[in-house]
């Protein structure tokens, strides 16, 4: 078998890495484990060997019969289907779970999307991913990398870099450098009872013109100009301030307060 390029499939080879993924993760016996484009399965054996109960989600229906060969036996199901489609509450119910993964890099934006979306979210999650997908998702203000995605995924996970990891380690070697990417989920904002789409809303809508006003832009929306400026004066902040400049608690902030403002 070959990798499908158009299914983005770089095989992690090196097992001093994958020890230190299963490590790092923060993997413990027992553990609901989400692995995502397990490809060969290099990765899913120091999964299982360090005590984790896999769900595997694989595209490639060649892969998918490999594996089922190569673990038959152990606690290890493969659920053949596009990660980006999984119902994840149905594979999991209420059960905790946790996901790592070599991430293929054709879906990393849309399957992290689909996470921070859905109705469960792992615990923690510890992703190889493309170098400059990591720093978008651990950007803070200020910075060419903050945008809509890093407000979203930081309104639920603490993100940190913990590795940098060059291309000779896969096959086939990519063009870019990679990172391995630790999410730790907080409760430090009520996402409940509509705030977490209102506030979604807001960043979706406020980075899609990102070198404008945020103010203005706002007030384009369908939240009226004068409840963008109510918003902002309770806020202290200016109406002329760009979207990069606004940290994740202050866009949480003004989601809510636009959302209470909408429904007057």
């Amino acid at each position: 078998m070959r990798p499908g390029r158009g299914l983005g499939q770089n095989f992690l080879l090196d097992g001093n890495l994958l020890d230190f993924i299963a490590r790092a993760s923060g993997l413990e016996e027992g553990d609901e484990v989400l692995e995502v484009g397990p490809g060969f399965g290099a990765l899913t054996e120091k999964l299982l060997i360090h005590g984790g109960n896999v769900t595997a989600v694989e595209y490639d229906h060649r892969l998918a019969a490999f594996l089922r060969k190569k673990f038959a036996g152990q606690p290890l199901k493969i659920v053949e289907a596009d990660a980006c489609r999984v119902d994840y509450r149905e594979l999991f119910g209420v059960r905790p779970f946790k996901a790592i993964a070599n991430l293929p890099y054709a879906i990393s934006t849309v399957f992290i999307a689909r996470i921070l979306d859905g109705a469960v979210q792992p615990r923690t999650m510890f992703f190889m991913l493309q170098k400059e997908m990591g720093e978008r998702l651990a950007a803070t203000p200020g910075s060419k990398a903050y945008g809509a995605l890093s407000v979203r995924c930081q309104l639920m996970y603490d993100v940190s870099i913990s590795r940098i990891v060059p291309p000779e380690v896969f096959y086939p070697a990519p063009e870019v450098e990679s990172a391995l990417v630790k999410f730790v989920r907080h409760d430090r904002f009520d996402l409940n009872d509509g705030i977490g789409k209102s506030v979604s809303g807001v960043v979706k809508l406020a980075f899609s013109q990102r070198r404008k006003q945020l103010g203005k832009v706002l007030s384009h929306g369908s939240y009226g100009a004068e409840n963008v400026s109510a918003a902002f004066a309770q806020l202290g902040l200016p109406l002329e301030i760009r979207p990069d400049r606004i940290d994740v608690e202050q866009f949480y902030q003004l989601g809510k307060l636009l959302k209470k403002e909408s429904q007057l």
